[in-house]
């Protein structure tokens, strides 16, 4: 019974994560869904897959209803023997969000466990962790996979500790599948952040080693990590495999063209334009956010109440007080260098102090490694604003190049000061009054200066955000005077956040003197200074994330209406494709058709260069296009002709949707009767300028030395391509031909996985028109089929299986080994 009392705490722990996790998300016990904005994405993206996925019981590893074509590798796709996402579901047990905030929470009380703290304070110290504004934000507006991954984070960094102490085989065990955990997450961003930070920690155990000349308990570390992290990613094979090779295809890698959109030279040696990467760089001084949420204004739409200037300023322009309260609750108060901010980082004024708190009366080294992975994510954070460094590690560290929206670093500072937090809260009940005096005492007196210093330079900023001249022309005589009134607004809120800071500090530094002098418990002081801890980040998380996110599950479910234009199009029964312009890199087509846009953050890069190149850069070619009384297009446009862009979404004055056909569409496939032949990807895209794409096709021999072995192919008004069957793995055409040709098809080439045929016999296919599949057919009349048969799949699901039998046989034998030298020191 004393063996089993023991584990109460943690119990009781669980229970409050679960209960805190459904009680900030209450809405989910009635059935209700909260809406995220990239999850509804996602859904538009995903429709083809999933629905596929439901009627066949298949697995797609390509869509065609994003981007003309592209694998499903980072949108979902489920990969044979991945127990390890399996094992994620079990832990992930609650409705969403609840479940991740949960995961939050249970993963950093581990990370406590691990440092010997108390189960209360390592409690409050998790609820604080979770309830970090940006951990909540992200949730709100559906970064799923990014809470994913720092929810395990914790975990990972306990596993890595325990290793250190010696522990090495539950060490090496947490290690092994909290390593798992994040990386089946699949967020890479995330975890190569977590990486950064675990070299920090390692490097910091390293040099104590070394310093204590163990070189034998360095080497079994070592071991034990080598093992854990091969078995994690081994667990993770096929998603990692699958991740890598399409990597280069999208996005996120090297560009292979050395001109700009606008003709200028392309220097960027990264994997990404220097101006993506860095361009959500937190501010120098926006820093500030992480101890007092609005001193800059908080979001890009702030609730600023009726007891507002700016609410009484739309009161005095004659608004009523219904339109002066709605206006008031949506404020573009954010003045940052961020080009858009949906709520402040906020870690809490609290746990600043305590962080402080911390640093001075906790006696463990680690603190220092703690506070040097937080310096280094605060750094980075900077990104175009601190250049050196920002450009140091872009241009030298392996794969930073490959992430944008650099803030979002500041993930391993929200981990490492509430660590520092709770550490310091745990030291100062364990030391001597006189140390808990003097540390209280300069701890208090820095995070107090702290918010003296910012109220003193409040004269030194001006207020202003990027987004005011637009402001000031969108409202046109009433511009200036309503700027002004903003940035009084802003300066409203800065004065009023740092004062509600100070106040937060000033009582729990309170409480804590109060328990020095024996005026207060123990008990009481915990549950007083970790209560203002914990309900500082509660109220101000409400502000952002709250129950009017959630909708009835019937809305979340299905994010998209059709238009009256969409009905229109979806009448078509053809094989066809839909172009929106305004709204390419959303979703919304994906949903409802096959589209040549959509919303990822990998899409692929040639696609997304066809139209950032040749159709965006000179829009006004395509309205001029546009036969106004029939709809149609009267002009024909190459890429979109390849593509085979039937139908083209247009809006009216008043926003509607307006369809316009393309009549000059390719189809599904044709034969060419002249190759044209370029030696570079600067060659092969320019060509499409003017490129009489059904009858000439442009290819790369440079790329492609045998795949075209003449220029011109004879064609008669017989040959043709007629398409049968498609699915997203599989294609099946007729072809007609009295001479041998050369085809080109309109869907997406990628060099892996695609299987050609001809009569069942596999054939070379190649690139063509810069994105398209070609390939040369013999005369006469044949079946041509396409199947996506990726190897990486294959390949990396045997490896999953295989690594993740280790795994069981490892914890198998973690498990009897620990418990019998359990057994031998009690006996």
């Amino acid at each position: 019974m004393k063996n089993i009392s023991k584990y109460y705490p943690h119990l009781l722990a669980v229970i409050g994560f679960v209960l805190v996790s459904l009680i900030y998300f209450y809405p989910v016990l009635q059935g209700k869904k909260i809406y995220q904005s990239d999850i509804a994405q996602y859904t538009g993206m995903a429709k083809e897959q999933n629905d596929f996925r439901k009627e066949t019981g298949d697995e797609p590893y390509w869509t065609n209803s994003a981007f003309g074509g592209m694998p499903t590798y980072q949108m979902g796709a489920n990969y044979p023997h991945n127990y390890i996402k399996k094992i994620d579901s079990v832990l992930r047990f609650l409705p969403r969000p609840a479940d991740y905030l949960f995961l939050y929470f249970i993963g950093f009380y581990i990370l406590m466990m691990v440092l010997r703290v108390s189960p209360l304070k390592a409690f409050f110290g998790a609820l604080a962790f979770g309830l970090s504004t940006y951990l909540i934000i992200i949730l709100g507006v559906g970064h799923n996979a990014k809470a994913h991954a720092i929810a395990y984070m914790p975990m990972v960094v306990a596993g890595l500790i325990l290793v250190f102490q010696k522990r090495y085989i539950v060490g090496g065990l947490l290690t092994m599948m909290a390593a798992a955990l994040e990386i089946n997450a699949n967020h890479f961003q995330m975890t190569y952040y977590l990486l950064l930070l675990l070299l920090v920690l390692a490097i910091f155990f390293i040099i104590e080693i070394v310093k204590s000349k163990d070189f034998k308990h360095l080497g079994k570390a070592i071991g034990v990590f080598a093992v854990a992290g091969i078995l994690a990613l081994g667990a993770n094979a096929t998603n990692l495999m699958a991740t890598s090779e399409f990597t280069n295809f999208s996005i996120r890698g090297k560009s292979e063209l050395t001109f700009n959109p606008d003709g200028s030279e392309n220097t960027t040696t990264s994997s990404m334009d220097y101006s993506y990467i860095t361009e959500y760089s937190y501010g120098i001084a926006e820093s500030f956010d992480l101890i007092a949420p609005r001193l800059f204004g908080g979001g890009a739409r702030e609730d600023v109440g009726e007891d507002s200037h700016l609410y009484n300023f739309i009161l005095g322009l004659g608004a009523s007080n219904a339109e002066a309260r709605e206006f008031a609750a949506n404020s573009p108060t954010y003045w940052g260098d961020q080009p858009i901010v949906e709520a402040p980082a906020y870690i809490g004024a609290v746990i600043f102090f305590l962080a402080i708190l911390g640093l001075f009366i906790d006696k463990r080294k680690i603190k220092y490694a703690f506070l040097t992975g937080a310096i280094l994510s605060l750094l980075l954070s900077w990104g175009k604003n601190f250049p050196a460094l920002t450009n140091f590690f872009i241009d030298n560290v392996p794969l930073y190049d490959k992430f944008r929206a650099v803030s979002s670093i500041q993930v391993i500072l929200e981990l490492c000061f509430p660590v520092l937090a709770i550490m310091g809260l745990q030291s100062f009940f364990k030391s001597e009054k006189q140390e808990q005096l003097k540390s209280l005492y300069i701890s208090g007196g820095a995070a107090l200066g702290v918010i003296v210093l910012l109220f003193l330079f409040k004269g030194s900023f001006d207020f202003t955000g990027g987004s005011d001249d637009q402001i000031r022309q969108m409202y046109g005589q009433m511009g200036p005077d309503f700027v002004k009134a903003l940035i009084e607004q802003r300066k409203e809120m800065y004065t009023s956040d740092l004062l509600r800071s100070g106040i937060l500090i000033l009582l729990s530094a309170g409480a804590l003197w109060m328990f020095v002098n024996k005026k207060l418990s123990d008990f009481v002081t915990v549950l007083v200074v970790c209560g203002l801890m914990v309900f500082d980040l509660f109220f101000i998380d409400k502000n952002y994330v709250n129950k009017d996110n959630f909708k009835s599950a019937s809305q979340i479910d299905r994010p998209f209406q059709a238009s009256p234009a969409d009905e229109f199009i979806m009448k078509d029964t053809s094989s066809y494709r839909v172009y929106e312009p305004y709204g390419r890199l959303q979703a919304r087509t994906s949903y409802f058709h096959e589209s040549v846009g959509g919303y990822s953050a990998v899409r692929p890069q040639r696609t997304d260069q066809l139209f950032t190149y040749n159709v965006e850069n000179n829009m006004g070619v395509l309205f001029k296009s546009v036969n106004p009384e029939t709809m149609t297009f009267k002009q024909s446009l190459p890429v979109l002709n390849m593509l085979n862009v039937k139908y083209v979404l247009l809006q009216s004055n008043d926003n509607q949707d307006i369809p316009v056909e393309n009549p000059f569409a390719n189809g599904s496939g044709w034969f060419v009767s002249k190759v044209k032949k370029v030696n570079s990807a600067d060659e092969e895209i320019k060509a499409l300028d003017s490129l009489d794409t059904k009858n000439v096709a442009v290819v790369n021999v440079a790329k492609f030395p045998e795949a075209v072995s003449k220029v011109t192919f004879a064609t008669d008004s017989l040959a043709g391509i007629t398409l049968i069957k498609r699915e997203p793995n599989y294609i099946k055409y007729k072809t007609n031909n009295t001479n041998d040709g050369l085809a080109i098809f309109s869907e997406i080439y990628y060099p892996q996985g695609w299987v050609a045929t001809i009569d069942g016999k596999e054939q070379p296919h190649f690139q063509a028109d810069y994105v398209l599949r070609a390939m040369q057919i013999p005369a006469g009349k044949h079946t041509v089929e396409f199947k996506f048969e990726p190897q990486v799949v294959k390949e990396g699901s045997t490896i999953t299986l295989i690594s993740f039998i280790l795994m069981l046989v490892l914890l198998a034998a973690g498990i009897y080994f620990g418990t019998k030298k359990k057994s031998e020191a009690a006996e």
